[in-house]
């Protein structure tokens, strides 16, 4: 799995994510995202367009990672599920407990504070 950073703006990190997400990449994706976290980032949003294999482990990082992110006071969006990873996330009724969008700007839009 190869991990992208974008910044859409000065609070929100877009992260693409391709390939798989499994026990041998998962703990890299942990530590990256957590150096953000503790860095003071808390709205990141991972496009998980080109994401076409995730794991039960891969799924235990982003649970992790969705709860680290709020119990800093932040929020994880999950953005362009596809395919396979789409249906893990359904079958598992995790996709009750991510904040998914079908793209990353609904997901970044999603930040904004209500009117």
């Amino acid at each position: 799995m190869e991990f992208y950073y974008h910044e859409s703006d000065d609070q929100i990190l877009v992260i693409s994510a391709d390939g798989g997400l499994n026990a041998g990449n998962a703990s890299d994706f942990v530590d990256r995202i957590k150096e953000l976290v503790d860095a003071g980032l808390r709205q990141i949003v991972v496009d998980c367009g080109a994401l076409d294999y995730i794991s039960s482990v891969g799924l235990a990082v982003l649970l992790r990672l969705h709860k680290t992110i709020a119990t800093h006071g932040g929020n994880l969006r999950l953005a362009g599920l596809q395919g396979m990873v789409s249906q893990v996330l359904q079958v598992t009724s995790l996709n009750k407990v991510f904040h998914i969008y079908p793209d990353v700007e609904q997901a970044r839009l999603s930040f904004r504070d209500p009117d």
